[in-house]
């Protein structure tokens, strides 16, 4: 198995990602969803951490030798960059979702300077809107971000066009295809349904794939 296979096998393990394709969840949003992912789980799964933080640490080395500072999004991307970066032995800290409304008022927390080199560590990214408000922050603070690295992405198209009209890079440890490939191929779902897994991730706002084909 791949680095990726054996992740996605691992987060299905532990329910960390979850696919019901015959009873979708249904999004804040209202979109139906035949997939649930918590990559929090993967925080009280020891082996599991280890995947993660240890593949998270590779990415950081082999595609971004140059980063100073780890910043995770919050929230759930704290403790995977905190762990992440004791690892590597860089700094880290996390940016806020908003600006305190107390104290020093910050949105960045922990030390940053203008001109440091740094990436950003994120559990999931799928149209990518949150990730990029943090690169921005990190910019705006005078920051140059290297990247994003990523425990999985949906790959979703919208995603894929933000994060390259914005000029960020992307290297997720696994991906949806790769989820629905592994789910397929360990009896976790049936092989015919890995075509509407697909479908849903090609365009989440159109339903068709709940009866198993395209409109």
């Amino acid at each position: 198995m791949t680095r990726s296979e054996k992740l996605a096998d691992a987060l299905l393990s532990i329910g960390a990602v979850f696919l019901r394709p015959e009873q979708p969840f249904t999004w804040a949003s209202g979109i139906k969803s035949p997939v649930y992912c918590d990559n929090r789980l993967t925080l009280t799964a020891p082996e599991v951490r280890t995947l993660v933080e240890t593949g998270l640490s590779e990415v950081v080395r082999e595609e971004y030798p140059d980063a100073q500072v780890l910043m995770g999004t919050s929230t759930a991307g704290i403790a995977h960059a905190a762990i992440t970066a004791h690892l590597l032995g860089l700094p880290m800290g996390y940016v806020r979702g908003g600006a305190k409304d107390h104290g020093r008022g910050n949105r960045i927390e922990g030390k940053l300077e203008a001109g440091q080199k740094v990436v950003v560590i994120e559990d999931l990214i799928s149209t990518g809107g949150s990730v990029l408000e943090v690169v921005e922050a990190l910019r705006v603070a005078g920051a140059e971000v290297l990247g994003i690295a990523s425990i999985m992405t949906y790959g979703m198209k919208k995603g894929i066009e933000r994060l390259n009209s914005a000029g960020v890079r992307n290297v997720s440890l696994t991906d949806f295809d790769t989820i629905a490939q592994v789910a397929g191929e360990t009896g976790r779902i049936d092989k015919s349904d890995i075509r509407r897994l697909l479908a849903f991730r090609d365009n989440p706002s159109d339903e068709s794939w709940i009866g198993g084909g395209h409109a």
